[in-house]
C-alpha cells in the first residue's frame, strides 16, 4: 500500500457508505481517477469511540510516522507491551495498521508495526 493512501474512519453508517459508492461510480463513469483510500465505516459514533479510544488514537499517531517494533512503540507510549500488542491487533483487524515480522538477532523475531497511510481522517457527526 502506498504511503499516499488516505484512511478515512467515519461513523456515517450504511447511508454514508452508499453515498461514497455512488460518488465513486459517477467519477468512474466520467473517466476520472479515484485516489487510493481506505474507508472504515461504523454504524454510529459510539461504536467508533469503542474502537478508537484515546490510547489507540495516540498509538496511531506514533505509528503513522514510521515502521516501529511493538516493544519500542510501547516504550515510547509508556504502556505495557501486551496492551499495545492487543491494540495493534484490533487496529490491524480494522485495516488501520499492518504488521510484519523481522529477525531480531539473538532474540528470535520481532513484530513491526507499519502505518497503512500517510494520513488518517476521523470523521464523526453527533
Amino acid at each position: 500500500m502506498k504511503r499516499s493512501t488516505k484512511v478515512w474512519v467515519t461513523a456515517d453508517g450504511a447511508e454514508g457508505f452508499f453515498r461514497r459508492a455512488r460518488e465513486h461510480a459517477r467519477k468512474l463513469d466520467r473517466g476520472e481517477p479515484i485516489a487510493p483510500e481506505i474507508t472504515v465505516t461504523f454504524e454510529d459514533v459510539n461504536d467508533m469511540l469503542r474502537v478508537l479510544s484515546a490510547e489507540r488514537v495516540r498509538l496511531l499517531r506514533v505509528a503513522r510516522e514510521k515502521a516501529v517494533p511493538v516493544s519500542d512503540l510501547a516504550s515510547g507510549l509508556k504502556r505495557d507491551t501486551r496492551a499495545v500488542s492487543r491494540d495493534v491487533d484490533l487496529l490491524e483487524s480494522f485495516g488501520l495498521l499492518r504488521t510484519r515480522y523481522e529477525k531480531n538477532p539473538g532474540h528470535g523475531r520481532r513484530r513491526i508495526v507499519e502505518p497503512c497511510a500517510a494520513n488518517y481522517k476521523l470523521v464523526a457527526a453527533i
